[in-house]
Order: C-alpha cells, then sequence, then structure tokens
C-alpha cells in the first residue's frame, strides 16, 4: 500500500481513466488510470473495477482478433501517475506464461483419493530400496516418493506432498528401528496400515567381476549383519562398510564403476543400476522378514470385522515396577495379547533424581513405552483397557488402531495385502 499510496491527482483536478489500443501487439489493450488519487484500498478497489470494466468494454469491440481504433489518449497531467497494464507476453521479450508459476487450484487441496488411486507414497531410500517395494506391496499402483531421511518422508506427509509414507519399525533379525519409533511420538502422523516384507538379499558387482577380486562390500549395517555368516561361509576376505541403505549402496559402486566394491541389495537395484547378481539369497536367516507401518495425515475408523492391531505409548512418573505391571494387567485381565512392547529413554526428561524417599541423588532413566495389542479401537474391551491404562499413567497416546498384514511371510511371497483403509474420520 506504501506505494499506492503516492499516486496522488495534483491540487484542482479529477481522476481521469483512458484506455485505447496499441499497435506493438495484437489485440492489446493498455490502460493509463491519471490523475487517480488511491488514498486507501476501497478506492483502490474501485478504480481497479473501473478500469477493469473500460477494458472489457473495449475488447467487446475487437473485429477478428483486432481490437478497434480508439481516441488518441490525453497527454497525462503534470506530476500524475500512469498505471499501465500490460500483458504477459509483452513483457522479457515475449516469455510464454507457462514458464511462470501458477496459482494453486482447488484439486491442489482436495482430498486424498482413496486407496491404491495413484497415491503419492513416501518411502526411505532410492529406487531399488526394500522399502519401495514394501511402499509398492502397501499401495499397488501408487506414485513411489523416495526421501533421503526417514524424517523427510514424515515431512513431505506433513506438507501434503505425499498422501502416504510407508516406514520399517522392526526386522525379525536387527530388531527395531528406534529412530522411527522416536519420529512416531515427535510427529503427528496416525498409523493406518502395516505391512511385512520378506527381505531378500544379493551380492552385486559391476560386470565382469569375480567375487576373488573383491575387497570391500557395502551396504546398510543391518544388511551386513544379516549376512555375516554367509559372507565369511564364502571365504570373502572383504572389508565391510555401513552405507546408507542397500539400493543406495548399489547405485554408489555403478556410478563410480568400483570394481574391488561390491553391495548387498535386492535383485530389483541390480535390474536398475546395470549390475549382475554374483550370489542369491545371502541372508543368514530365510526367515528374515521387514515390518513397515502406513502412515497418513488422519487416522482410519476402525473396524471389527477383520483382524486389528493397536499401537500406543504412554510413561508414567511413579517409581518402581508396580505401574508396569497395572498397565499390562489392564490387558491380560480382558484376554487381549500383546504383540510388542519396546521401551525407549524420555528424550525431554531422560533421567530422574531419588533415593528411598523420592528426593536425593540416585539417578533412574525415564522411558517412554511403545506397545501394540491385537484389538481394534472399535472393540469395548480395548476402550476399557485404555480407560484404566490412562488411570496408571501421566502421557497416553494411540498412534494408530490398524487393519494387521495376514500375508503369509514367506522368502517367496509377492502377494499384495487387501485394501487397509476405510474413509479417514472427520
Amino acid at each position: 500500500m506504501a506505494a499506492a499510496s503516492m499516486i496522488r491527482a495534483p491540487a484542482g483536478q479529477n481522476p481521469r481513466l483512458t484506455c485505447h489500443a496499441t499497435g506493438r501487439s495484437v489485440g492489446v489493450v493498455r490502460c493509463s488510470l491519471q490523475g487517480a488519487v488511491v488514498g486507501g484500498r476501497a478506492e483502490w478497489q474501485s478504480s481497479c473495477a473501473v478500469l477493469s470494466s473500460k477494458v472489457a468494454a473495449l475488447g467487446a469491440h475487437s473485429i477478428n482478433g483486432q481490437v478497434a481504433p480508439a481516441p488518441a489518449p490525453a497527454p497525462p497531467a503534470q506530476n500524475g501517475a500512469v498505471l499501465d497494464l500490460v500483458p504477459v507476453s509483452s513483457i522479457n521479450g515475449g516469455a510464454s506464461s507457462k514458464n511462470l508459476p501458477q496459482p494453486l487450484r482447488i484439486a491442489d487441496l482436495s482430498p486424498a483419493p482413496m486407496h491404491g488411486s495413484q497415491l503419492r507414497v513416501a518411502y526411505q531410500g532410492v529406487p531399488g530400496a526394500y522399502s519401495e517395494k514394501a511402499a509398492g506391496k502397501a499401495y499397488p499402483g501408487s506414485d513411489a516418493i523416495p526421501c533421503d531421511q526417514f524424517e523427510v518422508a514424515f515431512q513431505a506427509v506433513e506438507l501434503w506432498i505425499a498422501d502416504r509414507a510407508v516406514l520399517p519399525v522392526e526386522n525379525s533379525l536387527g530388531g527395531s528401528i528406534h529412530r522411527n519409533y522416536d519420529l512416531l511420538l515427535r510427529h503427528r502422523l496416525h498409523i493406518v496400515g502395516e505391512v511385512q516384507l520378506p527381505v531378500h538379499h544379493c551380492l552385486l558387482a559391476l560386470p565382469g567381476v569375480r567375487k576373488d577380486r573383491l575387497t570391500r562390500v557395502i551396504s546398510h549395517p543391518q544388511a551386513l549383519a544379516q549376512c555375516e555368516h554367509t559372507l565369511t561361509a564364502m571365504g570373502l576376505n572383504v572389508v565391510r562398510e555401513a552405507f546408507d541403505d542397500t539400493a543406495g549402496a548399489a547405485e554408489y559402486v555403478a556410478a563410480n564403476g568400483l570394481r574391488d566394491t561390491a553391495a548387498i541389495a535386492s535383485s530389483r537395484a541390480a535390474e536398475l543400476y546395470g549390475m549382475e547378481v554374483l550370489a542369491d539369497g545371502i541372508q543368514d536367516d530365510s526367515g528374515n522378514v521387514t515390518r513397515f507401518v502406513m502412515l497418513a495425515r488422519e487416522p482410519i475408523v476402525p473396524r471389527t470385522d477383520r483382524p486389528f492391531k493397536t499401537s500406543i505409548v504412554f510413561a508414567h512418573d511413579k517409581e518402581g515396577t508396580s505401574v508396569l505391571f497395572k498397565v499390562l494387567s489392564a490387558f491380560a485381565f480382558r484376554d487381549i495379547s500383546l504383540t510388542k512392547i519396546e521401551s525407549r529413554p524420555h528424550r525431554h526428561r531422560p533421567i530422574r533424581l531419588v533415593d528411598d524417599a523420592n528426593v536425593g541423588t540416585a539417578k533412574h532413566f525415564e522411558y517412554m513405552f511403545y506397545v501394540d495389542f491385537q484389538a481394534s479401537l472399535a472393540e469395548p474391551r480395548a476402550q476399557n483397557a485404555l480407560a484404566e491404562v490412562q488411570e496408571y499413567t501421566s502421557f497416553l497416546r494411540v498412534l494408530g488402531s490398524y487393519p494387521m498384514d495376514m500375508t503369509p511371510m514367506t522368502a517367496g511371497s509377492s502377494s499384495t495385502i487387501s485394501s487397509s483403509e476405510s474413509s479417514p474420520s472427520s
């Protein structure tokens, strides 16, 4: 408004709107607001309205795309300001408006599409990662969006760049992925499903490279640990180095032409990056399975027509194990099976100082407890159990109540899960 307030008419003169056709561009109308006094927002809007109606009137008299001749404009008054409306095509040497930022549309802010209808699904890693395969299993036909970090995948959903995120939370050999448990508490996304993916590791190298020429093997730390005994049994005298992810390790070897280095990754990574499979199925345990959770901005409506799982996190501020015993008893008395319990240090209060009288200098860790149990929040027994848990805890949050993945956990399984989401709750 500062610039607008500087447009003033000389004393004693009336504002004048003049419009004329210019010969420099076909069908272009140039208008000037001469001597206009723009002292406030209301006057500015009124002047713009008059200007728009004048332009429309002139455009209506065009013939075969040409603007009809109009009287020559009056010269601007002394010290009067001229406001010209010039089409975008005449700016920057006729640059196309397609190169300029486009405004948001209603479709950009509309609710996410339903399950499997070209959802944008974020995952951590690069194409060829196991997380990409899990995203495809969870949402067949979706548009997978790779992210370089777990937290980026969370933020992609929160910022509407993606509709869902599929992230690992535990592996049958390596245990829990603690980073994602911490991120579940930090962010406000909801678990809307789970998918269990068999992990099938391969030893990859550039075409023509022999195993006895290798001096180094790189991959994700968990992949290296899951193949440790097999690599030793193969007689490979190699250095094992950690990398950000499995497919990223394969991409790195291929991009840098490293003929002395192999990567542990999936067979799809070998296809994507032009590598050769030196050994197939090198994981130490054939039952190696990773569990992924599907995250969304809104929770789903719990149901009772199929097996459901519910994930919660809680904390208590009382000393002793009796509180944890009471919490677990709330589920046991209602015949609710727990599938997981995980403790993580409380980030904001990691250490508590107590003695026998609850004051003093003895140090104890403060924990957050993550629990998964087999029941739907639509069941009264689950609702009553959580009501009792809330009495014993200082903090309780439901991370999600969602359908269980009931597909067989076999190494050769390639089936996809059925639709795991209902319509989001309002």
